[in-house]
């Protein structure tokens, strides 16, 4: 947390579902019959990670309309399987061009396969072409009211499939079985784990820059379907979904008294897990979910802590050193948490066990240093460094290789992709003050702006949905 925040809170605080989607397990298509959606087709993916970025841009994907079966396209409430067909590919495609890694083609422009052709690629066409890899699919309309999504990842040069899979899904949830696809074309070209079917949690923010209201919001992992979780009436603040995607922990002010809380995603209920007159920041959860950490001032000083996510008992103090001790980021593996603290003399960022012993200093870089959020793969650490401008950077969990990601006026608040491959954090724009979430991949380029109906901040990045 920067100190332009922690001063914000402070004051502030002194004022007084069940799833919609299923893989598929039935065979694939074959013209002139219905469609059923292909078998699991789990190939594995390239070995080694991804490193040199260029190599795989320059694969040529492309990704044409997915096909329907039906001569007249059947409709659905989320419109017809040919419209869909070709919003779905869309998603596809946008989600493989905006991590960039990958420069895919289509769909526009492509040539349309026929129902028959997902199966059966015409590859001297796509040779021709220059097309590396194509991506085909279909939509089928099933008699229960539901559609099924097969996708198919090919070869061109060697002819060849590399995998398939198919989702059933309510045709609301379209946009899933194109992520689902996207996942599956990354993991497979990339050999890492997949992040596009995950979701974020945000602030979002509206109102004059000295009185903004501030509602918890979620979204799709690219920005689209928005939805505000509470209505403003208290300020919400520094969300973060729980290991198992069913809440959403989140810190509120109603009348000037901070509430730690988690929101139930299926019931749409909220259960209070701490509440004080004390000033509170920074909830997190453990990786088992078992507990919560947070932060709060007491006696002149603020300390992080830790209680059980079922709510009730007494908070254990985990730090218990001069200064201003804050957040707090478990190791994947629960063993550690990274957090800021001053008692050097100014933000840096220290790192302990799991039950607050063997706490140490990590970043001797100069300047400042706050946010930290350990990513998932464990290997780096996240964080706002502040020397002048407020920058994202990462280092190695014993503060070594620091390096910059971003270079603006004013970045902080990093959250990792599902994946630890992408960095997310908040913009904030000088003289307006109006926030916004970026991302940027972890060779400091590919920097993407989300679209969001309103100003946004904290964002907090969830795992792959289940």
């Amino acid at each position: 947390m920067t100190a332009r925040s922690l001063s914000r809170l402070l004051a502030l605080a002194l004022l007084g579902s069940a799833p919609v989607m299923a893989q598929a397990q039935v065979q694939p298509p074959v013209e002139p019959q219905a469609a059923s959606a292909p078998g699991d087709g789990q190939d594995g993916g390239l070995t080694g990670s991804v490193s040199a970025d260029g190599a795989w841009q320059d694969l040529g994907i492309a990704i044409t309309t997915f096909a329907t079966d039906a001569d007249v396209p059947t409709q659905t409430n989320a419109g017809s399987t040919a419209q869909l067909g070709n919003a779905i590919s869309r998603v596809v495609a946008d989600d493989l061009k905006d991590n960039g890694l990958f420069k895919p083609s289509g769909p526009d422009g492509l040539p349309r396969p026929r129902f028959a052709e997902v199966t059966t690629p015409n590859f001297p066409l796509w040779a021709t072409g220059g097309t590396d890899m194509l991506v085909q699919g279909y939509v089928h309309a099933n008699g229960d009211g539901t559609l099924t999504v097969g996708c198919y990842l090919y070869d061109v040069a060697l002819k060849q499939q590399l995998t398939k899979a198919g989702w059933k899904v309510n045709p609301a949830d379209w946009r899933r079985a194109g992520h689902k696809c996207a996942d599956l074309v990354y993991s497979r070209l990339s050999g890492e784990s997949p992040f596009f079917d995950s979701k974020i949690a945000y602030i979002a923010e509206t109102g004059p820059k000295d009185h903004r209201m501030k509602r918890l919001a979620i979204m799709d992992s690219d920005g689209a379907n928005h939805r505000y979780l509470t209505s403003g009436q208290a300020m919400a603040l520094t969300p973060r979904y729980s290991p198992d995607y069913s809440k959403i922990l989140y810190l509120s002010y109603l009348n000037g008294q901070p509430s730690v809380y988690a929101y139930d995603l299926a019931s749409n209920s909220q259960k209070l897990i701490f509440r004080t007159t004390n000033p509170t920041m920074a909830p997190r959860w453990s990786p088992d979910g078992k507990w919560v950490l947070f932060s709060m001032s007491q006696a002149g000083r603020t300390d992080i802590y830790r209680i059980s996510s079922a709510g009730g008992g007494t908070p254990q103090r985990l730090t218990d050193g001069p200064g201003i001790n804050i957040g707090g980021s478990y190791s994947p593996d629960g063993s550690k948490i990274v957090f800021e603290s001053d008692r050097s003399g100014s933000q840096q960022v220290y790192v302990m066990n799991a039950d607050g012993s063997n706490q140490h200093r990590i970043s001797f870089f100069g300047g400042r240093s706050a946010t930290p959020e350990w990513s998932p793969r464990g290997d780096l650490i996240a964080f706002t460094h502040i020397a002048g401008n407020l920058r994202i950077a990462v280092m190695s969990p014993d503060g070594k290789g620091m390096r910059y990601l971003t270079n603006s006026w004013q970045d902080e608040a990093p959250t990792w992709s599902p994946n630890g491959r992408i960095v997310q954090f908040f913009r904030t724009e000088k003289g307006s003050g109006l926030a916004s979430i970026w991302q940027v991949d972890l060779t400091g380029h590919n920097e993407r702006k989300l679209p969001t109906p309103v100003g946004a901040s904290d964002p907090a990045w969830g795992p792959i949905r289940p």
